[in-house]
């Protein structure tokens, strides 16, 4: 992890724009946020497969829909709150149905839209997507991983939904050795006490918990799972078998997200301890991001913590 940092957006919406140089039957549409989702910077460079429907979420999806029915790869762009609860019924009924070529990428997700209060924040949005038949949902860690996942939807065929955060996010992979593949998780730091598996943001503080265990004289495992669907059971299997205990880190509510997802492949493949840390099913209030990351124990030292709880339930 380096001291460098860059919005997890900006990459976005530059990627976006590069993928579209390299191939014209991708286009972008936003529900008037292009500013804050990036999809402007696309939009900009190709304005004839740039489509802003101003707030009409809905039927921004049902157009990508259309798009996708045509050979077209749509990229529908808007908040992450809004991708599920305003988009809910034609992402269901459409995308996921008719299992449509669409890339739906959910800016502003967890609590990263701070400022903007409960009806920003997106607590909810892996329950949901991943709950959809057909659908791969994908949440981004970094800046290179931001590069690296948008293209990888890009050119697959299928449902595709990004999550991505606002936040400037220090980059924690090298893009020249970074194998980056849809499905697959990357253990970035090996450990035998237990394994702190982490998506998103939360990757930085797993990272953190880490070393502050190491200095109590506990061994742990960091996991990143960027693909919550389908998510990478052979690699979750082996580290409960080999560690003994589970840590689970998303800024995402403790119920449907990460958690639950590796709880699910755990109770049926290999039982261990495992503690799920997370938006403890409560709404947050508006202010600076990382003070409520800290207020609702999204920070390295409530992993630490959980690990410790965790490590004690094993003996």
């Amino acid at each position: 992890m380096t001291a460098v940092k860059r919005a997890i957006r900006d990459v976005y919406g530059d990627t976006l724009a590069q993928l579209g140089s390299e191939n014209k039957n991708i286009i972008a549409l936003d529900a008037d946020v292009g500013s804050s989702s990036k999809s402007i910077v696309f939009g900009k460079a190709f304005p004839e497969r740039y489509f802003n429907v101003g707030i009409a979420e809905a039927n921004m999806v049902a157009m990508a829909a259309g798009f996708a029915t045509t050979g077209k790869i749509p990229f529908a762009n808007t908040f992450a709150a809004f991708m599920v609860l305003r988009a809910g019924d034609p992402v269901r009924s459409l995308i996921a149905y008719t299992n449509l070529n669409v890339k739906l990428a959910g800016t502003y997700a967890g609590l990263s839209d701070s400022y903007d209060g409960a009806s920003h924040h997106s607590i909810a949005d892996i329950a949901f997507m991943r709950s959809m038949p057909n659908m791969t949902v994908i949440s981004i860690s970094d800046p290179v991983e931001a590069e690296l996942a948008t293209r990888a939807a890009a050119s697959y065929m299928g449902p595709v939904y990004l999550r991505l955060s606002r936040a400037e996010a220090p980059v924690i992979f090298d893009k020249k050795t970074y194998d980056y593949k849809i499905g697959k998780g990357v253990t970035l730091v090996d450990g035998s006490d237990l394994t702190i598996v982490a998506t998103g943001y939360m990757l930085v503080k797993a990272l953190e918990a880490a070393e502050l265990l190491a200095k109590k004289g506990i061994s742990a495992r960091v996991v990143n799972i960027h693909t919550i669907k389908p998510i990478d059971r052979e690699l979750l299997v082996e580290c409960a078998r080999q560690t003994g205990a589970i840590v689970t880190v998303e800024e995402h509510n403790v119920f449907g997200g990460l958690g639950s997802a590796v709880a699910e492949v755990l109770a049926m493949h290999q039982p261990v301890p495992i503690e799920i840390v997370g938006i403890e099913d409560t709404f947050a209030e508006s202010g600076d991001y990382e003070k409520l990351l800290g207020k609702y124990g999204l920070q390295a030292a409530n992993v630490v913590a959980r690990a410790e709880k965790v490590v004690k339930r094993k003996k």
